[in-house]
């Protein structure tokens, strides 16, 4: 029992030890388990804080282990985005530090790289016009310049010439004497004073007063003789008088023979007899005239040197000046009769011929036609006239016949009383005398001339009848000729012309009587300008107005508005940018008397082979000769062209290298024309502006113009007109001219293109905003309309381009009773102008897109506003159409756009406009 008790009681005590070990050991445990990981935590976060931002060596790890509460990880979520975009900002930061750095130190390159370039700018400046010089020099070593050449004269001491064979030979190159008449001479002509010889008591007092009326304004008289490359003399209408009979062939032969500079054979004189009557006698046919020319209104075949001499017009219009309000007008083009002819037949004086046996027209033909002849054409006519197929009126007798030549028709009452019945007629026939040695007479002349002056469409019976100036005035344009074989069909014939041909042969027979028929001035020029033109010799150059300048400050740079240079959706291709250059003169001196003779002289109105030559020349596109447009430039993606630089470069419009001037018109409105000059800068092809200052006060004085970097020359006018903006200024340069008003608002590439539609249309007037005119049937007269519409027939000059060869047209061509309106009403100069380009071109003018920005938004109000102003130019379309005869306005439906108007060019086409 003890060692049980015992055993227990000694076994015991151990297992209470153990109990209290395990007891202690699990406190300890739990104690290890709970605090030491929270003390751990504390401690190791404590260190975390510690080692700051940038070192969470022992931070919270993804995931979130001890983050027992949602809200916990939410935050550490946060903390965890915020910190990564820290991260990136701080990242950035760093880099754009790093950029503006680099950034500065590409600024500062590029201000030396600046002060490189400038210094290499100024050399190559210097370069360019070393170059320009040495171009120059270059082409004036190749190409002769052609402006205004130094002038050569006869040499005092003439060396005379060989004799021709006869005096029947004569032509210009062995009788007259082409080293008295340089090309560069100037023409001068010397007229002898009419009293200084013996028959000069005898001229018809009429015909002696207007020849020396012509004489003093005519610009190729001197009164130096020793210089004269031509001598006039007039001997002739010569009137018989009572006391003493007219001097007899000798004693005229003699007279002349004693002239002072007739030295010996009378070479380069020029005898000039002017007839006023159809009755003139031909005093020189007996006269040996040596190597002197003749020009009359009559001539006989034995007596007429072809090439030499010259067949002249009748001076009807002696003292006196045409009204052309009074001439009829064009239209309608048929008129009451068919043809008319009145006139007697003055007997052959080969009657006996008319007792030979009848002729066939063939063996008539073959020789001089018998003294018959004429009754068949009587016969013919006299037929038509009974057919009644149309009403025509045939005359053969004469209450009150005129005197006149033999074998010729005699003009049948007074000139009135002709007149009005030529006014009824369609056609007026003239039938050449019955004999045909006479080649010229003053009667058909006569008729000639009354026929153009009223409008009816001569028709000549009769081929062998020399016309006046027939060497140089395509007489087919305006007279029908027909061999007298044929007067059995001159009714089928007639019949047979159509209106429009109608219309033109009377339009060109009135411009060739206005020009070379109408007055004592254009019968003398007509004379010279034949006998200047036969030996090549140019025109003088025409007078051009002085621009008296108004000095004028110059003020700031003016700034570039990009809206006007901003081209927008119109893509236009390269651009010229040259400093101003003037438009080459006096090119076309010798092309137009050695190779345009025919189309000078018959092209109306502007007959420079008469009136003084333009230093500009027009360049119509019938004369011109268009270059190709090959010019070494390569696109980028192959082929050639297609981009307007070759355009610009070789064509440009049929001109390789030009430029236009701006004429402004303006009135007293200084702030609206400061404005509009400076919107000019910067305007490619722009060579230099013309002001017009049309009010008499100057000025202000403290006026500051704008510095466009080209000239702007203020011209003072005389007085104020609106006729000031197309006289030619010797100021403008260029041929090119952009009329434009002080208060118009064109865009940059507006204007560019405009002159380009220009420069492939030089002959028309092209512009930007579009009129017409229209037929009131109610009042049966015109009106001028300003509406939108689908056609047009004018383009305001208040900005349009045209050639500068209309301003001397205007100016010096154009009727002055067109300006004279003008001046009246201060307005329908614009309308002036299409009436006299539509006039001579025959063609409409050209409307170009603009973008309706023509006015000046918010400028003061102008004339055009004014109720009146539309009345005025209702008035001033039917005036001008009196005095042109007729309508010469045309309508068009044609707008030009540029070619890629409106296109959508996708970003992989434009490479075409890149050039290597």
């Amino acid at each position: 029992m003890q060692r049980n008790g015992g055993g227990v009681g000694a076994g015991g005590q151990p297992w209470v030890l153990r109990r209290v070990r395990l007891t202690w050991l699990s406190f300890m445990l739990f104690f290890i388990l709970v605090f030491f990981p929270l003390i751990a935590h504390y401690y190791l976060t404590t260190i975390d804080e510690a080692g700051g931002p940038d070192k969470h060596i022992f931070g919270p790890r993804p995931g979130g282990e001890l983050c027992e509460a949602k809200h916990v990880q939410d935050l550490c979520r946060i903390r965890e985005s915020v910190s990564e975009e820290l991260l990136q900002l701080e990242a950035k930061r760093q880099e754009l530090n790093g950029e503006i750095a680099r950034l500065n130190l590409r600024i500062e390159a590029c201000k030396r790289s600046i002060d490189s370039a400038k210094q290499d700018l100024l050399q190559l400046k210097n370069v360019i016009s070393q170059t320009e010089h040495s171009y120059k020099e270059l082409m004036a070593q190749n190409q002769p310049k052609l402006s205004l050449p130094v002038r050569l004269l006869p040499d005092k001491e003439d060396p005379g010439l060989p004799p021709p064979k006869s005096a029947r030979s004569c032509r210009l190159r062995s009788c007259f004497d082409y080293g008295r008449c340089p090309l560069t001479s100037g023409f001068p002509v010397y007229v002898y004073d009419t009293g200084s010889y013996p028959w000069g008591d005898y001229l018809d007092p009429l015909v002696k007063q207007a020849f020396a009326a012509s004489v003093k304004s005519n610009i190729y008289v001197t009164d130096n003789p020793s210089i004269a490359c031509l001598y006039l003399v007039l001997v002739g209408e010569l009137q018989e008088s009572s006391s003493s009979p007219l001097p007899s062939p000798s004693e005229l032969e003699k007279q002349l023979k004693d002239l002072p500079y007739w030295r010996s054979d009378g070479h380069n004189h020029v005898l000039v007899h002017l007839s006023r009557k159809s009755m003139t006698q031909n005093f020189l046919y007996n006269v040996s005239t040596g190597r002197a020319a003749v020009a009359q209104s009559t001539f006989f075949e034995q007596q007429y040197r072809e090439g030499f001499d010259l067949v002249v017009s009748p001076l009807v219009h002696a003292l006196s000046e045409p009204n052309f309000l009074e001439v009829p007008p064009q239209v309608p083009v048929k008129r009451k009769y068919l043809f008319t002819f009145q006139g007697e037949r003055v007997e052959s004086l080969r009657s006996s011929l008319q007792e030979a046996p009848p002729q066939s027209f063939e063996e008539e033909m073959e020789g001089d036609p018998p003294a018959d002849y004429d009754d068949r054409i009587i016969g013919t006519l006299k037929a038509v006239q009974d057919s009644h197929l149309d009403q025509v009126l045939v005359e053969f007798t004469c209450k009150n016949p005129r005197p006149s030549l033999p074998t010729e028709w005699a003009l049948c009452g007074e000139r009135e009383e002709r007149l009005e019945v030529l006014k009824a007629s369609t056609f007026a026939l003239v039938i050449a005398p019955g004999d045909g040695q006479l080649v010229a007479s003053a009667g058909c002349g006569m008729r000639l001339f009354e026929a153009l002056e009223v409008g009816a469409i001569p028709v000549l019976l009769g081929d062998h009848t020399r016309l006046p100036y027939h060497q140089f005035i395509r007489w087919s344009e305006a007279v029908i000729i027909v061999p007298k074989p044929r007067v059995t069909e001159l009714h089928f014939l007639l019949r047979s012309l159509s209106d429009n041909d109608m219309l033109a042969m009377r339009r060109q027979g009135r411009f060739l009587w206005e020009t070379y028929f109408s007055t004592s001035e254009n019968v003398l020029s007509t004379i010279l300008a034949s006998i200047r033109t036969s030996i090549q010799v140019p025109a003088a150059p025409i007078k051009e107005e002085p621009a008296h300048e108004i000095p004028h400050k110059a003020g700031k740079l003016a700034g570039t508005d990009a809206n006007l240079a901003d081209n927008g959706d119109l893509d236009l291709g390269p651009v010229e940018t040259e400093p101003p250059y003037a438009s080459p003169r006096f090119l076309r001196n010798f092309t137009y008397t050695a190779a345009d003779t025919y189309r000078a002289w018959n092209r109306a109105p502007g007959p420079f082979h008469l009136f003084p030559h333009t230093p500009l020349d027009p360049v119509l596109p019938s004369e011109a000769k268009f270059l190709g447009s090959g010019t070494g430039f390569r696109p980028i993606g192959g082929g050639t062209g297609g981009s307007g630089k070759e355009f610009q470069a070789a064509l440009g419009g049929n001109v390789p290298r030009e430029q236009f001037t701006v004429v402004m018109l303006t009135y007293e409105r200084e702030e609206v024309l400061m404005n509009s000059l400076e919107r000019l800068n910067g305007l490619p092809y722009l060579n230099k502006v013309v002001v017009v200052w049309n009010s008499p006060k100057p000025p202000s004085d403290d006026l500051l113009w704008p510095d466009i970097g080209l000239p702007i020359v203020v011209v003072r006018t005389e007085k104020n007109s609106l006729n000031n903006r197309f006289l030619p200024w010797d100021a403008v340069e260029t041929e090119a001219i952009l009329s434009i008003d002080d208060d118009a608002h064109l865009r940059h590439d507006e204007i560019m293109f405009g002159f380009r539609v220009w420069r492939e249309a030089r002959d028309r007037i092209v512009g930007f905003p579009g009129r017409y005119h229209a037929w009131d049937i109610n009042h049966q007269s015109w009106l001028y309309n300003s509406n939108y519409s689908c056609e047009l027939s004018m383009v305001l000059t208040g900005a349009a381009f045209f050639h500068k060869y209309y301003a001397y047209l205007y100016s010096y061509v154009m009727p002055q009773a067109i300006r004279d309106m003008v001046d009246e009403y201060i307005n329908c100069e614009d309308i002036a102008m299409n009436f006299l380009v539509s006039h001579i071109t025959r063609k409409p003018p050209i409307k170009v897109t603009s973008r309706w920005t023509f006015r000046c938004p918010g400028c003061p109000q102008a004339l055009s506003h004014d109720d009146s102003h539309f009345h005025e130019r209702h008035k001033c379309i039917n005036f001008f159409v009196k005095v042109y005869g007729y309508m010469p306005l045309l309508y068009t439906q044609f707008r030009v756009d540029s070619v890629l108007f409106k296109t959508r060019l996708p970003h992989d086409k434009t490479k075409c406009f890149k050039f290597i």
